[in-house]
């Protein structure tokens, strides 16, 4: 007989291990760093929305709910997407999800086939390929274009010829899609989104359409978020996604949704029910509220983030760091190259590395953009996102300028060996 304490990972998990987020909270933990790394907010969402969430659970609605989900939730999603977006859609187009992460892992599972592929956008969030792999399909990615704009601002763009022939080869079950974009802070603009839309009207290829971040856009050039599902022709084509976690600062609730025509909600329900069978019930009537009475407490949150953004960007340029375009999200991303450091093999520092080593030795920490490209990609010394490293700016004020003033107190010095490592940590 075999040995029972001999056991094997499933195919589907292996080589899975802790997540960067994991590894890099944990570190960030232990060295009592500005954790700008994981994608969470310090702030909590409206008040009276979180009062509404107290009172069903002391008040007794804590059992099954609906297996859609409570109608008040859907009805009010529904008439969210008709007056915030113009999206035709009623509570019967609406799934209700325990976070959109599980949104997404439905429509794969319900959508696309084994052995069949989903293009996504890369650096592709990690949440994506571990979704596709266990669906048993697999990921195409496209490469965003990093070109710099008319300003000299290093922007991230759709390549629309490698899009184009991703979605043409026979084996693409699906596009993910995913704008605002993280790890980015990608907007696409109509333009693109219109060409993708054009790619894929009349085909049998599903896009699965990853909006949660739609309320926070902060394009200074008037750029705005656009439902992919509003554009001609794709509303049958599309699944949407959202969520109550980066709508209302409550992350921990996942609270989600997926919205779409019955031919594709039915397959994704069947997938979600075997999932978690239902979402969480007591939750439901307060997000409903939000959704129709925090449109400004969305709309000073929004403003919050844009000067936090600010505060941000300043902390990481006065490091010395290259601070790429975004318009969206929580998040920007930094190139490390201009501060010339290397690594322990002496050559250039990756971004990964740099990670690994700032909550020790400044107290902050970071998350490095090859955790969001093929482990190909990530391995490559000359590939552009080698020294990219991802930052988020949806922390309190005191965090932030905890990280500001950390950074900008010699992050060349403390990686290069010529600081004090730990000195500005805080004990």
């Amino acid at each position: 007989m075999a040995d029972m304490t001999d056991h094997h990972p499933a195919h589907r998990v292996a080589g899975i291990g802790p997540t960067i987020f994991a590894t890099v909270t944990a570190e960030a933990v232990r060295t009592q760093a500005a954790n700008l790394g994981q994608g969470f907010p310090d702030d909590d969402g409206p008040a009276e929305m979180l009062r509404i969430a107290a009172d069903q659970i002391t008040g007794g609605n804590n059992q099954y709910g609906p297996g859609p989900g409570e109608p008040a939730l859907r009805e009010a999603v529904a008439r969210d997407r008709r007056d915030r977006w113009g999206q035709q859609v009623t509570a019967d187009n609406v799934l209700i999800t325990v976070g959109a992460t599980e949104a997404i892992a439905a429509s794969v599972l319900g959508l696309v086939d084994e052995g069949r592929q989903v293009v996504t956008l890369e650096p592709t969030y990690d949440a994506y390929t571990a979704c596709i792999g266990l669906a048993g399909a697999s990921v195409r990615p496209v490469r965003l274009q990093l070109e710099p704009d008319s300003t000299g601002v290093r922007r991230w763009s759709l390549d629309r010829e490698a899009f184009a022939t991703s979605v043409a080869e026979d084996a693409t079950a699906a596009v993910l899609l995913n704008t605002p974009h993280n790890p980015t802070g990608t907007v696409l603009s109509r333009a693109d989104l219109e060409f993708i839309a054009d790619c894929v009207r009349g085909t049998g290829t599903v896009v699965i359409s990853d909006e949660v971040y739609e309320r926070l856009v902060f394009s200074e050039s008037g750029g705005e978020h656009v439902p992919f599902a509003t554009l001609p022709g794709m509303a049958d084509q599309t699944v949407t996604i959202s969520s109550a976690s980066k709508n209302f600062n409550v992350t921990g609730w996942k609270t989600g949704w997926a919205i779409a025509a019955p031919d594709l909600l039915g397959p994704v329900t069947a997938a979600k029910q075997f999932l978690t069978y239902v979402g969480v019930t007591p939750l439901q009537p307060a997000v409903a509220w939000a959704l129709d009475n925090a449109d400004d407490w969305s709309d000073t949150w929004r403003e919050t983030l844009r000067q936090r953004k600010h505060t941000l960007v300043g902390a990481l340029e006065d490091a010395g760091m290259e601070v790429l375009g975004s318009d969206g999200t929580y998040y920007v991303i930094t190139d490390i190259a201009p501060l010339g450091l290397t690594g322990v093999d002496g050559q250039p520092l990756s971004g990964e590395e740099f990670c690994r080593r700032l909550p020790g030795a400044v107290g902050v920490a970071g998350i490095p953009v090859t955790a969001f490209v093929t482990a190909d990609a990530a391995a490559d010394p000359t590939d552009p996102v080698h020294t990219l490293v991802r930052w988020t700016f949806c922390k309190n004020d005191t965090t932030l300028a905890t990280a500001a003033g950390r950074l900008k107190d010699g992050v060349r010095e403390r990686l290069s060996g010529r600081g004090c490592p730990g000195a500005n940590r805080v004990h």
